[in-house]
């Protein structure tokens, strides 16, 4: 893979990925994770509801997310704060959806405003919101992990959708300490180590993709020109 398109994603899903396993090595000499468990759930939370709907709202253009579904962190877990009409699902993601080698899984900085079309929502979004629950219950990484795992293996968690896509064009969001706001982009999931049936991660390629093994997953990334408020987006991929 080139060094370019490994420096990418390592920005763009360090809260929400692994990063594949041929960069484990230098993960393994990076210093210590600033984060090494849990903040205070308050540092996780948004101050007001409305606020956490904003947010969540611009992860994808007013003609999308104006008609979406909009769930908000509470101490309890996410709960749905506004009702949607066209199957899209918009929520605020926060450290603990990366997966649970991220060296900044408790950051509490972490906001990722994400829009799911009907097929993610149904089928990616509750791997994200059967994390948040483990979490607020207190569970270990380990226990998440093979929670998840369990809850895969059996369809609790039902296999992943045909065309399912997020939409994350947020100029709010803040998806770790060092890509932060990064890029406007689009994902697009499928099951399994699928990057190369995409031709993703090749020289001149547009399509940035990474295998999530603890979600079984491939997120395909295709970066954009604005951000969802119609506002230009940076210019430079690297």
């Amino acid at each position: 893979m080139p060094k370019t398109n490994l420096k990418i994603i390592a920005l763009a899903f360090a809260v929400q990925i692994v990063v594949a396993a041929a960069t484990q090595p230098a993960l393994a000499q990076a210093p210590a994770t600033p984060y090494p468990a849990m903040a205070p759930l308050t540092e996780y939370l948004l101050p007001s509801l409305d606020s956490e709907i904003a947010l969540a709202r611009s992860a994808a253009p007013k003609s999308i997310s104006d008609a979406a579904e909009v769930m908000v962190l509470t101490r309890d877990g996410y709960i749905t704060a506004a009702k949607g009409t066209n199957g899209f699902v918009c929520v605020v993601e926060r450290s603990w959806a990366a997966a649970t080698t991220d060296p900044e899984f408790w950051n509490p900085k972490v906001r990722s405003p994400n829009c799911f079309n009907a097929a993610a929502a149904r089928t990616y979004l509750p791997i994200v919101l059967m994390k948040t629950k483990l979490v607020l219950a207190g569970k270990s990484k380990s226990e998440i992990l093979n929670t998840i795992d369990s809850a895969l293996d059996s369809k609790q968690i039902p296999p992943l959708a045909p065309g399912s896509i997020c939409y994350m064009m947020s100029h709010r969001q803040y998806l770790n300490d060092g890509g932060k706001a990064w890029h406007p982009h689009l994902m697009f999931f499928a099951p399994g180590d699928a990057a190369a049936t995409w031709g993703a991660n090749l020289s001149d390629s547009p399509i940035i993709a990474t295998y999530a093994p603890e979600d079984r997953v491939t997120v395909f990334m295709v970066v954009l020109d604005n951000w969802s408020d119609g506002t230009p987006g940076p210019q430079s991929r690297n």
